[in-house]
């Protein structure tokens, strides 16, 4: 893997973890804890896709010089790839409820919406600035660097598994990596990352919708049974 690869995965992990020094800060100055933790996320995510961009410049170049897919292809396989990825979620959701025993409905999820709820703002990051992050880290950097030394099962699962692991949402492993492979497929037929960021976007911001639309009190119950 490239040294870049290495400072790129470095800047998403410390991304993910500037959080922690949001609660000191905020015991200091006295402010919504809330409100500065959502603030905060947003900022160091913004600041994550630059610095990742920055050290990718090359690649981005190049893949804009060769063009390795047209516009339309893009949003034929983006919008057939929301499909796909569909079709894999719903299959993973059978197969965990019926045949593993495991109940339905991501309590993940559910603490991600009830930010969202408090912080509308919030959902830039989960509709917009997380698909961006996570394609470019799980699929471009380490599915990428993968599938060029062995094949795409090796890669994709690979891949898939550390996304699902990444999400804490160990339970619903199986869907996560489902979903994982879709991505991958996707970015491996296509060769533009763009593709599973707008796929992955479009599936992130229809979840966000259905859950704000529904009853926080509903959600909290089916979660209980």
């Amino acid at each position: 893997m490239p040294k870049k690869y290495w400072y790129v995965i470095l800047t998403y992990v410390l991304a993910q973890l500037s959080g922690i020094i949001v609660g000191p800060i905020v015991k200091v100055l006295n402010i919504d804890l809330l409100n500065a933790s959502v603030a905060w996320s947003i900022i160091s995510f913004v600041l994550a896709l630059i610095i990742i961009m920055y050290l990718l410049r090359d690649e981005i170049r190049q893949v804009c010089k060769r063009g390795a897919t047209n516009i339309g292809t893009v949003l034929l396989w983006s919008l057939l790839g929301i499909f796909i990825a569909y079709f894999a979620q719903i299959t993973m959701i059978i197969i965990e409820t019926f045949v593993l025993g495991i109940k339905p409905g991501s309590e993940n999820t559910f603490e991600l919406m009830n930010i969202a709820r408090a912080a509308p703002i919030f959902i830039v990051l989960i509709s917009v600035l997380a698909p961006i992050l996570e394609e470019v880290i799980f699929r471009k950097v380490i599915f990428g660097s993968i599938y060029k030394k062995t094949n795409f099962i090796i890669a994709g699962l690979a891949s898939a598994l550390i996304f699902g692991l990444m999400h804490s949402d160990n339970p619903h492993i199986l869907t996560y990596t489902a979903m994982g492979l879709v991505f991958a497929f996707l970015y491996v037929q296509t060769k533009r990352i763009i593709v599973p960021i707008l796929a992955h976007m479009s599936i992130n911001t229809y979840a966000v919708i259905g859950q704000l639309s529904m009853d926080p009190e509903e959600i909290d119950r089916m979660l209980k049974e």
